[in-house]
């Protein structure tokens, strides 16, 4: 069991169901998902950059990557239907855990000019969307071998009913968001 998993689950549930005014337990938000996304606009002309994409997404999550396909066909950006063009990876329980309590604890803080994240990502539902400039904030990147440097999406999915449950269950586990 990851360490912020043991966390939540010895001191956070008890802290939340508190502070929520939860009946039992199981009325407390927990996380679902992570999903980190990477959509590439170059991917058009040379698609063997998604491979050094799925590379470092791979390398950032512990789980492979999946290539993301084109829905639409876009003749303004010479995009046709069902050219590859992202990268998606979707985090479940154990690696979801770890993913988070390295991102919180080890990138954000080497973010350039970090003053905490914004909490206008949240969605009305409890779940938060916020994007990185770089990938090479994740220690796992080496920086010598990044061609380019590329932003990324990550959303992360709660059980909580609003976004004040949300707020409470990610300010709990550690994301610094802005004062």
């Amino acid at each position: 069991m990851n360490r912020l998993q043991a966390k939540y689950k010895e001191e956070i549930q008890k802290a939340l169901m508190k502070q929520l005014g939860a009946a039992n337990i199981m009325d407390v938000p927990k996380l679902e998902k992570i999903t980190l996304s990477v959509c590439l606009s170059e991917a058009v002309q040379n698609p063997k950059v998604l491979n050094t994409v799925v590379d470092e997404i791979t390398a950032i999550t512990g789980q492979k990557a999946v290539i993301t396909k084109a829905k639409k066909a876009i003749s303004n950006f010479k995009l046709r239907a069902g050219i590859p063009i992202g990268v998606r990876v979707t985090l479940r329980r154990d690696r979801m855990w770890a993913f988070l309590d390295r991102m919180t604890t080890l990138a954000l803080p080497r973010v350039r000019d970090f003053r905490g994240l914004p909490s206008k990502g949240f969605d009305g539902r409890g779940n938060y969307n916020m994007g990185l400039k770089e990938q090479i904030v994740f220690p796992e990147i080496n920086y010598d071998r990044v061609d380019k440097v590329r932003g990324m999406n990550i959303t992360i999915c709660t059980s909580a009913k609003s976004d004040a449950e949300g707020k409470a269950l990610l300010e709990a586990l550690g994301m610094p968001f802005r004062k």
